[in-house]
């Protein structure tokens, strides 16, 4: 049989005991959070043209070689900027996304560094 030592902290009798602060933890999780309330913000906002921005492209003949009417060109490139847009957001979620996934990588690995080295220390 081996015998392991246990090294227990003695505290004195008229103190309490020292409480685990979980900084690390809660700055995890506040960052998850803003990550969080990003994706949503992000996925929130509308991609659609507005009114004006048709207008000055199908207005004034500038639909014609393009489309058969005024009326083709408004239709048509309305949706053609919503689909622009739609997939403008897509490639933003994407980046957001691995920005995300990055930082928890670099959190991850920041924290095993120090607990690793705690442990270390504490076993000297």
């Amino acid at each position: 049989m081996t015998s392991e030592t246990v090294v227990t902290e003695v505290t004195p009798p008229g103190k309490r005991p020292r409480r685990k602060r979980r900084v690390f933890m809660w700055t995890f999780l506040a960052i998850q959070a803003l990550f969080l309330v990003w994706v949503i913000w992000g996925m929130a906002q509308g991609t659609g043209p507005s009114h004006a921005e048709v207008a000055q492209q199908c207005l004034h003949g500038g639909w014609q070689g393009l489309f058969k009417s005024q009326q083709d060109c408004m239709v048509h490139y309305a949706n053609g900027l919503t689909q622009a847009g739609d997939i403008g957001k897509g490639i933003g979620l994407a980046l957001v996304i691995g920005l995300w996934v990055a930082v928890d990588v670099i959190l991850g690995i920041g924290r095993l560094v120090v607990v690793f080295a705690r442990r270390g220390r504490t076993a000297a």
